[in-house]
């Protein structure tokens, strides 16, 4: 008995070769020479002319424009408000976002909302509003100024506007990472006798610990860099209440192009090691979290 073996004609569906998929976008090529040239044209270029201008001066003239006492106080009130702001935006952030994840109640999604509400508010606006809203006339600031609190036009105005622009980016970084968290374990290590604070310590916060430290990064380096909900509330006081963009607007209006290109550079060193440790905090959260997938 002779069993025939019927072989496919070598055109057929089933033996042709693996085609690669096509790819919706053009080539490699194409698509990485475009977006170099993009960003060149955005990012590279302008920040070139920066340096390029902040060259122009010799050392000794770069070093008065950067370390002068009052640029010195602007760094120290700029860096040190953006650190009280987002310690205070990991607090609050985190709160917020367990709520949002972890508990249901009417208007939740109103509330989920206007958490992004800094996101699309013009910084402008925002400083006018909590001006009015913490001046010494305002509907807040009248009761406390007789009592000696005010928040406005002073430092503690300036941590206001930076905790307000700042909040929405620990909340949106930890929210996420709290939705996907195993509850099992929460479970398990109530089950077995944890308290709450223990529950907390060793089972929640080591799983979320990279998302707040990101959160903290990105609101600290946007902190950094606000201009417009901050001049309005700050009272722009030199040596008091005067951050380092309004150092920077004031050299260019005094036509001090190659003074405010140095405070400038100086300032864009500092969020480029931002930058780098925000990608550094964000690469060893997808590490933890592919480590436990």
């Amino acid at each position: 008995m002779t069993t025939a073996v019927l072989s496919a004609p070598l055109g057929s569906p089933g033996l042709s070769p693996k085609r690669s998929p096509r790819r919706v976008l053009p080539g490699f090529n194409l698509t990485l020479g475009y977006t170099l040239f993009y960003l060149s044209l955005i990012v590279l270029i302008p920040l070139s002319a920066l340096l390029f201008k902040t060259f122009t001066l010799t050392w000794a003239e770069f070093w008065a424009a950067v370390a002068s006492p009052r640029v010195v106080a602007s760094y120290q009130l700029t860096f040190g408000t953006s650190f009280i702001a987002a310690l205070v935006n990991v607090v609050f952030g985190l709160l917020l976002a367990w709520v949002l994840v972890r508990y249901e109640f009417p208007g939740k999604k109103i509330i989920d909302a206007l958490v992004d509400l800094p996101f699309a508010l013009p910084t402008a606006v925002a400083g006018i509003s909590l001006t009015a809203l913490l001046a010494g006339n305002g509907w807040v600031g009248q009761y406390l100024e007789p009592l000696g609190i005010q928040l406005a036009f002073n430092r503690n105005g300036i941590v206001i506007a930076l905790i307000f622009i700042g909040l929405p980016f620990v909340v949106r970084t930890v929210q996420p990472v709290l939705e996907d968290a195993e509850k099992e374990l929460e479970e398990a290590a109530t089950c077995l006798g944890a308290s709450r604070l223990q529950t907390f310590r060793y089972v929640i916060f080591p799983s979320i610990a990279p998302a707040l430290l990101t959160g903290f990064a990105m609101s600290f380096a946007r902190a950094v860099g606000e201009y417009g909900s901050v001049i309005f509330i700050a009272g722009n006081m030199p040596m008091v209440s005067e951050i380092t963009p309004l150092i920077i607007i004031g050299k260019l209006e005094q036509y001090d192009y190659a003074g405010a290109t140095a405070v400038a550079t100086v300032m864009l060193g500092i969020s480029f090691v931002m930058l780098l440790v925000i990608n550094a905090l964000q690469a060893w959260q997808r590490r933890r979290s592919g480590g436990k997938s």
